[in-house]
């Protein structure tokens, strides 16, 4: 049985989602789903042969999977069309769910249509220990995000911080996970995805740096709780091209969809 699937967006993380799930057994491309007006750029990646859509009401019949990987405008724009139709969704947009009353929209969706909405790791790691923790109590969760001052290009780092100016590790946020995510939509789904595997959006602690020493993006958690104490880093490389993605995100997502095909996973 082959799984049919709609991947969302166009941009450095769904070529290499496309460029991967081409190669999968079991598994059939079957459209791309992007914003009207985007189709060229959108064929650019799935190919002159793919069937490209704008609206979900065109996505084919056969397609039982979304793939999002247009970021958080995407999930928003499309998220609750999705599961009304019945359609799972897989994402690593995960900070617009800080958005409480767009969190209550996709759970509404998803309850009337039947689709299921699965938040993925992304670029970070040890969220099967954050969420096991959680069921015995969380006491603290922080989470320290540093990239080069590049990886911060068009985000709110640029208000507080003149990035090309500086010369040491400097902190640009600190609050909490729901502050983080909606102030930082293209770079804070990390925050976002410790806060729900773990302690909440309001309860995590969330501190954002710009390094100039840093040629890649470095993560790390701490957490304390029933369970005992934790520390999680991982030092993660750009996608080429887009020093504002991991390519970390892009293998999370395919193995993700590899696991549904799978008849053992991990």
């Amino acid at each position: 049985m082959t799984l049919s699937i709609a991947l969302i967006g166009h941009g450095a993380i769904a070529a290499a989602v496309a460029q991967h799930l081409r190669r999968e057994d079991g598994i059939a491309l079957v459209c791309g789903l992007c914003r009207p007006g985007r189709d060229a750029a959108a064929r650019a990646v799935f190919g002159e042969g793919a069937v490209i859509v704008t609206d979900v009401a065109a996505i084919p019949a056969p397609v039982t999977l979304a793939v999002d990987c247009a970021g958080h405008p995407g999930l928003r724009a499309h998220g609750p069309a999705l599961l009304s139709r019945g359609i799972d969704v897989l994402t690593v947009s995960n900070g617009a769910l800080a958005d409480a009353d767009f969190a209550l929209a996709l759970d509404a969706a998803a309850k009337a249509g039947g689709g299921r909405l699965r938040l993925l790791s992304g670029a970070i790691g040890a969220v099967d220990v954050l969420a096991a923790a959680s069921v015995g109590g969380l006491e603290r969760v922080v989470y320290t995000g540093r990239k080069p001052p590049a990886g911060w290009k068009g985000s709110a780092a640029e208000d507080a911080l003149d990035l090309d100016a500086l010369t040491e590790a400097t902190v640009h946020f600190e609050g909490s996970a729901r502050e983080a995510a909606l102030r930082y939509p293209k770079n804070a789904n990390v925050a976002a995805t410790i806060a729900l595997a773990g302690i909440g959006m309001d309860e995590t602690q969330v501190r954002l740096i710009a390094d100039p020493t840093r040629a890649g993006n470095r993560h790390e958690i701490e957490a304390q709780g029933a369970f005992g104490r934790f520390d999680f880093t991982i030092d993660g490389n750009a996608l080429p091209g887009n020093p504002a993605s991991s390519a970390l995100t892009a293998m999370s997502v395919v193995r993700a969809v590899r696991d549904l095909v799978s008849r053992i996973s991990v």
